[in-house]
């Protein structure tokens, strides 16, 4: 350990003791330094050991031209759970760092007190990282056995389809009945029993002790990972297995997308706070620290331009510190509590706070031109919230399955109040087949509202 890490791990020892002090409570947290390479795979893969694909290729490429461009930086990736795990660049500066520490404790609070993370933690587990070490030891078995063609052609759709998870639907469940349940008979009236007892009127019931099968699915099923692990005809098992440790993980990965802006600004409040507090840090250290967090919480864009994109730690710190003002840290932990990113944006985001921090909805013009196209509360909610809906995938749900097996899915274009993207639908369909194996279509619009039946092509 050289001397900057044993500074580090002190002022870590002591933030801890601060933060509980305030009355934080949080998991415990491993820190790990790592160098950049292996931050930058942490970050497009998702977790430090996980199923190979080359989509996370593509990603890591696109994540270094970001970063070479200056458009990237990633100080720390951290993963909830008991324990947390948090990697933190060795380039970083010590007062960056210092930050980030107190930074993470703020992520191992919200972890650990949100009733979304606890419920989904309780199903998906609290180690993910050795979770994700035994699914990917287990893809590579397959890899052995079936080749890479076969298991790449599996992950493609797995991956494709990975946030089309039901997330009202628990992470373990049984499969539907095959059969109906049978109907109760009519309870019998005194008067018609005594009637059915004269002489002649006795008829024998018809008899239907057939069981009848159930459709399937029994009703539009939303959970398509579920429902083609379970139901795809000609699936191998460790095909099904795939399938069901993308769905595992896209369990684990939905409440950091669904509190996003909570999390990032709860973890960013507590870390100033932490800062402020901790009297501990020379004052050199205070300022570049403090600089960086500036850096953090600031809209992307400078100066008198308007930003066109969000910025989750600023508006999320922003709305931490205007409830806080308003009603009180106890109120605040109630809220962290309670709510994700919809419950905390409607509730919770007036007008007044949007107008302070210029938040406005625009619209791109055919031309070229872009115009703000509102200023109203509920437009503004609403347009931060639309990518979160229903974990930022398309309403599609299996809607059914023939006799020979083909497979109906369709498109809830009303709800979602959009259509598809159909090159990249198209695209899907194809991986969907691939592992279906009987005729699939899906039954959509495009976006200027015409009806689409697109089936997948034969490979």
């Amino acid at each position: 350990m050289n001397a900057s890490s044993a500074v580090l791990a002190d002022y870590t020892a002591r933030l801890e003791a601060l933060a509980l002090e305030l009355g934080m409570d949080f998991y415990p947290v491993n820190f790990d330094l790592v160098p950049d390479n292996f931050m930058v795979e942490i970050a497009v893969y998702g977790l430090p050991v996980r199923m190979q694909h080359w989509s996370f290729g593509v990603r890591y490429i696109h994540q270094l031209v970001r970063q070479h461009m200056g458009h990237s930086k990633i100080f720390e990736v951290m993963f909830p759970g008991d324990p947390c795990h948090a990697f933190m660049l060795e380039q970083n500066s010590l007062a960056e760092n210092t930050l980030v520490t107190a930074h993470v404790l703020g992520h191992a609070d919200f972890a650990k007190n949100n009733q979304l993370f606890a419920r989904f933690m309780a199903m998906a587990g609290s180690h993910i990282l050795e979770q994700s070490a035994a699914r990917a030891h287990r893809l590579q078995r397959a890899l052995e056995a079936h080749g890479q063609a076969r298991v790449e052609a599996v992950l493609d759709a797995a991956l494709a389809l990975e946030t089309h998870i039901d997330i009202n639907q628990p992470l373990h469940r049984p499969r539907y009945p095959e059969f109906v349940a049978p109907r109760a008979r009519p309870a019998v009236s005194h008067f018609h029993d005594r009637f059915a007892r004269l002489p002649g009127e006795h008829v024998e019931p018809a008899s239907n002790d057939a069981p009848q099968r159930a459709p399937l699915p029994p009703q539009p099923e939303s959970d398509l990972l579920w429902f083609i692990a379970q139901y795809a005809p000609d699936m191998d098992d460790w095909e099904r297995d795939i399938f069901l440790a993308v769905r595992e993980e896209a369990y684990y990965f939905h409440p950091i997308h669904a509190c996003q802006i909570m999390n990032e600004g709860w973890a960013s409040y507590w870390h100033a706070r932490l800062l402020r507090e901790a009297t501990f840090l020379p004052h050199d250290l205070y300022v570049s620290a403090i600089k960086s967090h500036s850096d953090v919480v600031r809209p992307f864009a400078s100066g008198q331009q308007l930003a066109l994109s969000l910025n989750p730690y600023h508006l999320g710190f922003s709305l931490w510190e205007h409830i806080i003002d308003k009603h009180g840290l106890e109120r605040a932990r109630q809220i962290c509590r309670e709510e994700d990113d919809f419950g905390f944006v409607r509730n919770y985001l007036d007008q007044e706070l949007a107008d302070q921090l210029d938040l406005f909805v625009y619209e791109a013009r055919q031309d070229g031109d872009t115009k703000i196209a509102s200023r109203d509360i509920h437009q503004i909610r609403e347009a931060i919230l639309a990518p979160k809906f229903n974990y930022g995938a398309p309403c599609i749900a299996a809607g059914q399955v023939g006799a020979d097996g083909a497979l109906a899915l369709h498109h809830d274009y009303l709800r979602d109040g959009r259509g598809l993207d159909l090159p990249q639908a198209e695209k899907v369909m194809d991986y969907v087949g691939r592992v279906w194996r009987r005729p699939v279509t899906l039954h959509t619009v495009d976006f200027r509202g015409i009806v689409r039946v697109l089936p997948a092509r034969k490979l």
